[in-house]
């Protein structure tokens, strides 16, 4: 695969990256259900055969769990891949998630993370959630002082808006921007794209097959039948009356796939990379299989006219909402 400059950094990136919320597992506040490490691992290592070059993951997936996995299995690989990973959501022994940016926590969070992932530095540190709000300077400052201190080798931020990235760029420069992009979340293409190009802010989108509900798998049946600690269960958009838009739009991606023998998903992603703002897109995977086959999906142009017919659909019904989870 082809690499692109992040933002500011010194990183090349392939198109796709390997996301890490998943396989956290379930018992948690935003978990997927349960998950079998072996499989995560498994599922590691296929994509960076595949040439996959970054993994992206975050302290509170599984509430460490996920890091802990990113580590087991990067044993013993030879061409490590660059990790990613995020702070700002903490817990307390009973797995009752907050966010925390002042100065102590992020660092906490830091060491933390370097233990769990059994590293000696961060490529991208990242703030997951701009929460609290009145905490945005001394969390990014604490951030720019890990850089410093040769902790971690790039600062970003995630799911921030125009305001509170350029609080942000006014303490120390930003490389990398993670919000929410796909078909079903297109509020971030009027203001905070455009700011990221101008800016040379590096932009790895996050759901960009809306959580597995454009995969095309997804159908009423199994939403129904997602586990009780399944996050998706009570989200919006796998519920009406979005649902039955979102269903029609995989309909539609579907049609469009077939005619150039691709999969819904694939046009999905797909999609998203032809924003010339985003640098790459986070796959996320629970078992092998699931991110090898969208790899096509960076060589896959869609037509003009296929681009207007699937906006115009993704147009109706309404935006989704950004929730402060996980993600």
């Amino acid at each position: 695969m082809e690499t692109r400059e992040l933002g500011n950094s010194d990183l090349f990136i392939t198109p796709v990256g390997f996301g890490s919320w998943a396989i956290g597992g379930g018992g948690w506040e935003f978990g997927w259900g349960p998950q079998d490490d072996q499989q995560s691992i498994a599922a590691i290592r296929e994509a960076l055969d595949a040439g996959v070059n970054w993994i992206d993951t975050a302290a509170v997936y599984g509430l460490g769990r996920s890091e802990e996995v990113v580590a087991r299995a990067l044993e013993g690989v030879k061409q490590r891949p660059y990790v990613f990973t995020k702070c700002s959501m903490v817990w307390d022994t009973k797995g009752n998630i907050s966010h925390s940016l002042q100065a102590v926590s992020v660092r906490q969070e830091c060491e933390n993370s370097l233990r769990r992932l059994k590293v000696e530095r961060i490529d991208l540190y990242q703030v997951h959630w701009p929460i609290p709000d009145a905490d945005i300077e001394e969390g990014w400052a604490t951030l720019a002082k890990l850089k410093q201190e040769g902790k971690v080798r790039n600062i970003g931020v995630s799911n921030f808006n125009v305001a509170q990235m350029r609080r942000a760029e006014a303490i120390a420069p930003i490389t990398s921007l993670q919000p929410p992009y796909s078909l079903i979340r297109r509020d971030v293409e009027d203001e905070i794209l455009p700011l990221a190009a101008r800016e040379q802010i590096g932009v790895i989108a996050y759901s960009p097959m809306g959580s597995g509900l454009l995969t095309g798998a997804m159908t009423r049946e199994r939403i129904a039948t997602l586990p009780a600690d399944d996050w998706r269960r009570d989200n919006p958009d796998f519920r009406e009356p979005r649902l039955s838009r979102n269903l029609k739009l995989v309909a539609l991606l579907q049609r469009i796939g077939a005619r150039h023998g691709r999969t819904p998903a694939q046009v999905a992603v797909a999609w998203v990379l032809r924003n010339p703002a985003v640098t790459g897109a986070i796959i996320g995977a629970r078992r092998p299989g699931q991110l090898v086959e969208l790899i096509p999906a960076t060589q896959f142009q869609l037509e003009p006219a296929e681009v207007t017919e699937i906006e115009a659909l993704a147009a109706t019904g309404g935006q989704s909402q950004r929730l402060a989870g996980a993600r």
